[in-house]
């Protein structure tokens, strides 16, 4: 029985400057013996460029389920296996998850090379508080289910950070206007490290126009930051969320009240069974 073990690197790559490469990830990128690669090919030209000759195998969210097995297997055989994605850190809104909790399920050594991550990134220049933040992702690409989710974050306080595609890019912050307000600050960072890198900032209405105005910032990879609720919108949040459970739990079940009326005004849903405020 082989009892050798070889370790699965998480590896993070650069988000646009290639330069951002760091060394640490370079040697192990030349010297392991596989990489699961989001797309082979965008991976095969940063290889290329390091001159690593490490085999690739692609995993994406399409066919992770069924390599995750492959993979695993290869560490436990001593082989070392670097994870990487198209850009950034893996698995924040990349793929990698269900191998890495596989990996930690098997207790397969699994080690990150920090490196370029583009909501960090953006959130280090964008002025806001970033004592506290949220990181939601991708919204959802329908319509109705955005502004939903929207609405749940009326009341959060912290900064909120969300990935956005150049498709929806304006969508989405005409959502965010119509639910969170026209004084919500917003900074819109779009394509990090890049030539045509630009940083936005101001109030939704502002950026909005800026955006509309000129097509070139309809275009690229987008890290859209809200500032979060000012203490006073939290509490007024709050108490029209307690009107409406009052109001609904008339007709329905607390539970199901409590999430209609955090799903309408945004509260918190824990806290609507609490006193009203005074």
């Amino acid at each position: 029985m082989n009892t050798v073990q070889g370790k699965l690197w998480v590896v993070a790559t650069p988000i646009g400057n290639l330069d951002d490469l760091s060394g640490r990830a370079e040697s192990i990128l030349c010297r392991v013996s596989l990489i699961a690669a989001e797309d082979t090919r965008h991976t095969g030209a940063l290889l290329a460029r390091i001159g690593s000759r490490a085999p690739t195998i692609a995993l994406h969210e399409h066919n992770e389920r069924e390599q995750v097995y492959r993979i695993i297997e290869a560490v436990q055989g001593g082989a070392e296996v670097a994870l990487v994605s198209d850009a950034g850190t893996p698995l924040i809104s990349d793929p990698g998850f269900r191998l890495v909790r596989a990996a930690r399920e098997a207790r397969v050594p699994v080690s990150p090379v920090p490196g370029p991550c583009a909501a960090i990134a953006a959130l280090s220049v964008a002025g806001l508080p970033s004592d506290r933040f949220v990181f939601e992702g991708f919204l959802v690409a329908k319509a109705s289910a955005r502004r939903e989710r929207l609405q749940q974050l009326v009341a959060e306080t912290r900064t909120l950070i969300f990935h956005e595609s150049s498709h929806r890019i304006v969508e989405m912050l005409k959502d965010a206007q119509s639910i969170l307000g026209d004084e919500r600050q917003v900074v819109v960072a779009r394509e990090l490290t890049k030539v045509f890198e630009t940083v936005l900032s101001g109030s939704l209405p502002e950026v909005i126009e800026q955006i509309e105005a000129d097509s070139n910032q309809q275009r690229g990879e987008f890290v859209v930051m809200l500032a979060g609720a000012s203490g006073e919108q939290a509490d007024a949040t709050l108490v029209e969320g307690r009107r409406v459970f009052a109001l609904l739990s008339e007709e329905m079940a607390p539970a199901r009240a409590a999430r209609m009326a955090a799903a309408i005004t945004g509260a918190p849903r824990k806290l609507l069974y609490g006193k009203p405020a005074d």
